[in-house]
């Protein structure tokens, strides 16, 4: 029977497909939740695009060191590379949200907030999925690239006995 193990027992191992997906959705899916509630407060502020663009780039540096440290099991924080890899699918997801308000307002004069709360999660919730594909098969799939190396035993011929022990004293 053989074990596997890395040469690093201190990384852990990629986490499998639907396990990620799990982890992505409450990492992401809270954040996302705590941002979509938080736009139209700040819209109050500012102009709409500006609010979602401001929330969009602070949850997504957020997003991206929970998805390192807990959705994809990387064993280390981000880094700079994947932080920009990550914005990539950000740009897209914000372009994805703001369309999808456009929308509404051009269909809806006066949608109300509850209605641009409805549209605004759904549209993210379709970029979140979009986002973890990108996420999982480019951004952190070298979290997986350590293979497990497997440890085998050694032949008898090479293995020490308790004899050749006391002789070695």
């Amino acid at each position: 029977m053989e074990t596997q193990r890395t040469e690093r027992p201190d990384v852990r191992q990629g986490v499998g497909a639907f396990a990620s997906f799990v982890r992505f959705v409450v990492c992401g899916g809270g954040v996302g939740l705590l941002a979509g509630a938080a736009v139209p407060l700040l819209a109050t502020l500012m102009p709409w695009a500006l609010a979602n663009a401001v929330i969009t780039v602070s949850s997504t540096l957020l997003c991206t060191e929970l998805h390192a440290l807990v959705t994809f099991g990387t064993g280390r924080r981000a880094g700079l590379r994947r932080h920009l890899q990550s914005a990539g699918s950000a740009t897209v997801a914000y372009g994805v949200t703001c369309a999808a308000m456009v929308v509404l307002h051009a269909v809806v004069a006066s949608p109300g907030l509850v209605r641009e709360q409805a549209v605004y999660l759904g549209a993210s919730g379709l970029a979140g999925i979009g986002r973890f594909l990108v996420l999982r098969l480019c951004v952190f799939a070298g979290g997986r690239a350590e293979k497990a190396v497997p440890v085998r035993p050694l032949p008898t011929a090479v293995r020490l006995r308790h004899d050749d022990l006391l002789l070695a004293r």
